[in-house]
């Protein structure tokens, strides 16, 4: 056997492994939400009494419907702002551009314990003087706030392949500015608008210690409510919870990804046409 194929089948038995230490314990967690036990080692059937149980919590129902809420006002109210944002900086001047753009990463990569409590120390400030508790505002605002960064750089790409001339052209023949946008620009940027909604989407939902220190004591995420139920006992409710949520991701992604499959064979076939 040659080098080659030697390292071909090293780095083939080192990503097989690296992926069954990744997968095996949702695959494990999947498998024993349909237990017929609360047994997480013994298997003793199969069974649908955990879904049920789950759909019948009223608690877990209660912070559903809260995290759904905060998901898409969050990633709709982000989207809009930082498309708007994302025009903004990409009509400015390459140096404050660049230095706008760079303080825009910092949220991403900041660590989000740092993120939550600095807003929460911000809330906690401000509920003196404007008089109002913790809770679903608060916490919409939080979400709406570590949003707005991925949402720009989701837009940025595509108005980066943006033709300059196409705007010019459009309010040469008449157009006026906000027409020259929605039918010219807005088109050609809504596969980065999408994108960045969808992440926002799946960051808002997939949020626990950013919305630990500003939701307050009143209402709790589905992320705060599994932590509270583990804290006492890992329920197989929660195995049946957390499958769910794996599937809706898993689905997501399956929709991500053939939408940008599409979007590329689009634009091979566009190219070969020009």
């Amino acid at each position: 056997m040659s080098s080659t194929n030697k390292k071909n089948v090293f780095g083939r038995l080192l990503t097989a492994i690296v992926f069954i230490f990744l997968y095996f314990p949702i695959i494990v967690l999947v498998v024993f939400s349909f237990n017929d036990s609360k047994s997480r080692k013994v298997w003793s059937g199969f069974t649908f009494d955990w879904y049920k149980e789950l759909f019948s919590n009223e608690i877990i129902l209660n912070s559903f419907y809260i995290t759904l809420m905060v998901a898409v006002i969050s990633a709709i109210i982000a989207t809009i702002a930082g498309t708007f944002a994302a025009v903004g900086f990409f009509n400015m001047k390459k140096r404050p551009r660049g230095i706008l753009l760079a303080i825009n990463n910092i949220p991403v990569m900041n660590a989000d314990i740092i993120t939550g409590v600095s807003m929460m120390l911000l809330f906690v400030s401000a509920r003196t003087l404007l008089r109002f508790e913790l809770g679903f505002g608060t916490l919409l605002i939080a979400h709406i706030t570590f949003n707005i960064p991925y949402v720009i750089l989701s837009v940025m790409p595509k108005l980066y392949q943006l033709d300059n001339n196409l705007f010019e052209a459009a309010q040469d023949l008449g157009a006026s500015w906000m027409q020259a946008f929605v039918k010219v620009i807005l088109p050609e940027i809504r596969p980065g608008i999408v994108n960045g909604l969808i992440i926002a989407f799946t960051m808002s939902l997939d949020d626990f210690i950013i919305s630990y220190f500003t939701a307050g004591s009143q209402i709790q995420t589905l992320s705060m409510s599994i932590y509270s139920m583990a804290r006492k006992k890992v329920s197989p409710e929660i195995n049946a919870l957390s499958t769910i949520l794996f599937v809706s991701v898993l689905c997501l992604l399956i929709i991500i990804n053939i939408r940008e499959a599409r979007q590329e064979k689009r634009a091979r076939k566009n190219n070969l046409v020009g």
